[in-house]
């Protein structure tokens, strides 16, 4: 008993000697900031460049869903495991290397919607793309955090040498003033941040039909609900297709999970409803590749059919394109 009592002793002496010579805490400081947000994929010929923007978290109450409870939406949020007055609004722009063209498909925030958004133009400079180099900048619809990016809070051109494509149904409803007087108070803000944008660029701006290719291989589709002429992109190389879905489901936790769900931003929600449900059975019986602006960074990936509605897949990170 007394020998192992010594042995301890004699242990415990030597730890106590190591741990007296070791630093009292790490001294590698914490980095305190994130790695740039970009992810590329090639889709054929096309080399696809995902470019994070930033998050907001959106504040909901319980008129966020006009067709279902606070319950039922608090549940929805809770097993995304996401907080019961938040929703994380995450944004993703793509640039489309064509090989004879470079796309932006919609533009971000600029930011100009959340401190936590904005992160655009740094992570264009992480991936080596100069905003001069961009020739096509195709917009979906124009609620702010997919146009705001087209200027600065100073009103200079981000893109000067980039032509701007909008659908041309988009144009019409938003630059309409009786439709801005007719429109409820607060929505006549993303009325009024629009007509900054465009009115001294409109002479400039090429507006399209549905059907209408941006440039080769990147054709438009009429996705309307979400605005009236809310657009998404197809594109095509070789053998190999992605659907760019935009706005038709927000968070896929909530809302491709609940596809008959219609909350307050979607402008025509039964149509909204018709355009999510339409598109997610199309690529989801194609097996087609998806990006969403608003699904959790890269944002691209599957969708899946299921017994009450859709689940996002997300595409596996791959070290080499």
């Amino acid at each position: 008993m007394t020998d192992i009592t010594r042995r301890s002793l004699l242990a415990g002496s030597a730890l106590a000697s190591i741990a007296g010579a070791l630093p009292a805490e790490a001294m590698a400081p914490a980095a305190g900031r994130q790695v740039p947000g970009l992810y590329r994929y090639r889709i054929g010929s096309f080399e696809v460049t995902a470019l994070y923007d930033g998050v907001w978290y959106r504040p909901i109450d319980d008129k966020f869903i006009r067709n279902a409870s606070y319950a039922e939406v608090k549940k929805a949020l809770a097993d995304a495991y996401m907080p019961a007055d938040r929703l994380a609004t995450p944004f993703t722009t793509l640039v489309v290397n064509t090989g004879s063209k470079l796309v932006l498909l919609d533009t971000g925030t600029g930011g100009q919607i959340a401190p936590t958004a904005g992160t655009l133009g740094d992570n264009l400079a992480a991936a080596g793309i100069d905003p001069k180099s961009i020739d096509v900048i195709a917009i979906s619809h124009f609620h702010p955090d997919h146009i705001n990016g087209i200027k600065t809070k100073d009103n200079e051109l981000v893109f000067p040498n980039a032509e701007i494509m909008v659908p041309a149904a988009e144009w019409a409803y938003w630059m309409d003033d009786a439709v801005m007087e007719a429109a409820p108070p607060e929505a006549r803000t993303t009325f009024r941040n629009l007509r900054r944008i465009f009115a001294d660029i409109a002479e400039n701006v090429t507006r399209f039909e549905p059907g209408r290719q941006v440039t080769s291989g990147i054709e438009t589709v009429a996705a309307p609900g979400h605005t009236p002429g809310h657009t998404v992109f197809a594109l095509q190389s070789g053998n190999q297709s992605l659907m760019v879905l935009g706005d038709i489901t927000q968070h896929p936790a909530v809302f491709a999970r609940h596809p008959d769900w219609q909350p307050l931003f979607d402008v025509d929600g039964e149509a909204a409803v018709a355009t999510r449900k339409q598109l997610l059975d199309r690529v989801a019986a194609d097996k087609m590749l998806v990006t969403g602006y608003h699904f959790p960074f890269p944002a691209c990936g599957h969708i899946i059919r299921t017994a009450g509605g859709y689940e996002h897949v997300p595409l596996l990170w791959e070290p080499k394109l």
